[in-house]
């Protein structure tokens, strides 16, 4: 059953080939845990340019160009349909329109285009941090038998759970706002989903020793916390969660936890 869940959670939040189908797509509707399971592979992949030597632009955008391979524009479809709904002029069955019109607007590209120049400038900043855990380098080392993982390693890996953990939280949190894909994820979750939640996000925090608690735990927090912003903006104007909130939330969740995670950490 887990394991279902964990394929169904994968085909569903990546591009990556594993197969699946209704099964594993049932099993991991009704399983909140797998968010953040699924963020340590997102997560860990995309930041894999980091501990290679490369030029400081060379590795940002290495780290873009891997996060969007394996994860596809779903999410960032879903920003920009909020993006057009937060600037649509009318009650909730309007904005519940224009969120599930195809077309793209102007409030749609500003809001995808804004979320992509603050994560490319937070992807800088994961580069540009130099400290090394580990080893002088990052990377394996065959003598130590080592692997040096940069503070932009842990911070991309823990923003990357924190995003995936901000879904959960909508999901677990929310109510349908219509019937559909956010309905099928919302209306089989409760609130005690959560504590699972948090537990999976545990093995991140044993990496706070050497990158500093604090970093890491506001790096997390900003997940569950951009999800009650949009949960609330959700519920006030849409009458609850729907399928696009969730994949926005994803996009502005990562965001920020980048930048929050490179400002903690320089500052602490």
């Amino acid at each position: 059953m887990v394991l279902n869940a964990v394929r169904g959670g994968l085909g569903f939040l990546t591009r990556l080939p594993v197969g699946g189908g209704e099964a594993e797509w049932d099993a991991f509707r009704r399983a909140p845990v797998v968010f953040p399971l699924v963020g340590y592979v997102v997560g860990g992949l995309a930041a894999l340019p980091f501990l290679l030597p490369l030029p400081i632009p060379t590795a940002a955008a290495l780290y873009l160009v891997t996060l969007y391979l394996v994860t596809g524009v779903t999410h960032a479809d879903g920003l920009a349909d909020l993006g057009d709904a937060a600037v649509v002029h009318g009650n909730a069955e309007r904005r519940l329109s224009v969120l599930k019109d195809s077309q793209t607007g102007v409030g749609g590209l500003l809001a995808l285009g804004v979320t992509l120049v603050v994560l490319a400038m937070g992807a800088f900043g994961l580069a540009g941090v130099g400290w090394r855990l580990g080893l002088p380098t990052g990377g394996f080392s065959f003598t130590t038998g080592r692997l040096g993982l940069t503070v932009g390693v842990v911070i991309a890996l823990t923003a990357e759970v924190s995003a995936k953990t901000g879904m959960a939280t909508l999901v677990c949190l929310g109510t349908p706002a219509h019937d559909g894909l956010g309905s099928a994820l919302v209306g089989e979750n409760a609130p005690s989903g959560l504590l699972a939640v948090a537990v999976v996000c545990l093995p991140v925090v044993a990496l706070a020793p050497d990158t500093g608690l604090l970093a890491i735990v506001v790096t997390l927090l900003c997940g569950p916390v951009v999800a009650l912003l949009v949960r609330a903006w959700g519920r006030n104007h849409l009458g609850g969660v729907s399928g696009d909130l969730i994949g926005a939330t994803n996009e502005l969740a990562r965001a920020t936890a980048i930048h929050v995670g490179v400002v903690t950490w320089t500052l602490s």
